[in-house]
């Protein structure tokens, strides 16, 4: 597996930005390059299993491995979910068990520097490059224009 490494200055304190990652509304918003109609469910707390979901119950299944509000958020990827069951065995979930995303805030002048690290298998590295620059692009946007106040 291969990590891969995003970075993006954002106009707002570390605290707007981790509120609007995380935050039910505004998550759908800023992962909408990811899958239109995206959420999650489950809870952001270390330990326990989250999963990522598209409108059609489809998406990732993860632990909370660390969640220091506003400082880092770790996610242990398991495998996938298809419609709307757990998949740890198939093809594809085998590309994304062990995978972890990292995500990292730290103070800069006039914001926060958001850093996220992504293991990503040769299957998803294009998808993955394509797509996070966008979904930072659209948190930027959210909590620039004060929609992750």
């Amino acid at each position: 597996m291969k990590r891969l490494t995003f970075e993006i200055t954002i106009a707002a304190s570390r605290q707007a930005v981790w509120a609007a990652m995380i935050g039910p509304e505004t998550y759908q918003v800023w992962t909408a390059p990811f899958c239109d109609g995206s959420r999650f469910e489950g809870s952001w707390e270390p330990g326990d299993r989250i999963r990522f979901l598209g409108p059609d119950n489809m998406g990732m299944l993860s632990e909370v491995a660390e969640h220091l509000p506003a400082e880092r958020i770790s996610l242990h990827h398991l495998g996938m979910v298809d419609n709307g069951v757990p998949d740890t065995s198939s093809d594809m979930a085998r590309d994304w068990a062990g995978a972890y995303e990292n995500w990292h805030y730290a103070d800069v002048p006039g914001g926060c520097q958001l850093t996220a690290e992504v293991d990503v298998s040769p299957n998803f590295e294009g998808f993955v490059l394509e797509k996070y620059p966008m979904a930072l692009s659209a948190l930027k946007a959210l909590c620039e224009e004060g929609g992750a106040l």
